[in-house]
């Protein structure tokens, strides 16, 4: 794994495996901030780790992130928050689960008893070919369009692409590599195929604002929407400089040749 022996470490080098991104550890947002010391100034708030490219923070949260444990907890001494160690926990715990979703970015909270875990919330046994399988389904995303998201984000990622904020709030995902530039749209399974399709052709051409010939433009969809986006010929696509690519549901992704 590379890297200590902590639970907490093996948790987050199964999420680097799971995201094809090396996250982030003990990261820390200017906005994430804890409450005012002595001196009133307020001290930056770690988060577990971060992984730029997805938008996302994990946080392992052990047991003593949700029952009293005395030996962390220290219930007689105070912190700058008034109260002692354990309701400071909780208050800043509660903190990041507001504040992080409200910077547009997505908080995973993984548990002890996701995994293998005794009653004192350590792993028992570990196994990282079947608790890679547990994590990745921990990270995954309900609708399947947000699935094809980020498999085709992991994908970019390993041919050396770095996801950026889209300059249009609605692109679903906008990346740069050197001097190039990829604006994509994505679909996921719809009972409107044909639809869905037609309007993801249809965000691209509206986000096709610039002549400049560095940037290139990608719809990604799954195997069952293949077919009706053939339907746009293959020299319109080469044309408009449209890449097509299929993303499996087991996160294989195919560019369809043009």
């Amino acid at each position: 794994m590379g890297r200590d022996n902590r639970d907490a470490d093996y948790m987050m080098n199964l999420c680097d495996m799971a995201l094809g991104e090396t996250g982030l550890r003990e990261h820390r947002f200017d906005w994430l901030l804890g409450d005012p010391g002595t001196s009133g100034r307020r001290a930056k708030l770690p988060v577990d780790a971060y992984w730029p490219g997805h938008q996302l923070v994990v946080e392992y949260r052990e047991l003593q992130h949700d029952q009293p444990v005395p030996h962390f907890d220290k219930p007689d001494k105070l912190t700058i928050s008034g109260v002692h160690r354990g309701e400071q926990r909780a208050l800043y715990d509660a903190r990041r689960d507001t504040d992080i979703p409200a910077h547009g970015l997505r908080l995973v909270a993984i548990r002890p008893a996701d995994l293998n875990a005794n009653n004192q919330g350590r792993l028992t046994s570990r196994n990282p070919e079947s608790d890679l399988e547990v994590v990745r389904k921990l990270l995954a995303r309900a609708s399947d369009e947000d699935r094809v998201t980020d498999h085709f984000r992991c994908w970019l990622l390993a041919q050396g692409w770095t996801p950026v904020p889209p300059t249009d709030e609605h692109t679903d995902i906008e990346a740069v590599r050197g001097d190039e530039r990829l604006i994509g749209e994505i679909k996921g399974k719809n009972k409107e195929k044909g639809a869905a399709v037609d309007i993801g052709y249809g965000q691209l051409l509206r986000r096709m604002t610039s002549e400049s010939p560095s940037i290139r433009y990608a719809l990604a969809v799954p195997p069952s929407l293949v077919w009706h986006a053939h339907r746009v010929p293959a020299h319109i696509r080469r044309l408009l400089r449209i890449e097509l690519y299929e993303v499996a549901h087991d996160g294989q992704v195919r560019e369809i040749p043009a």
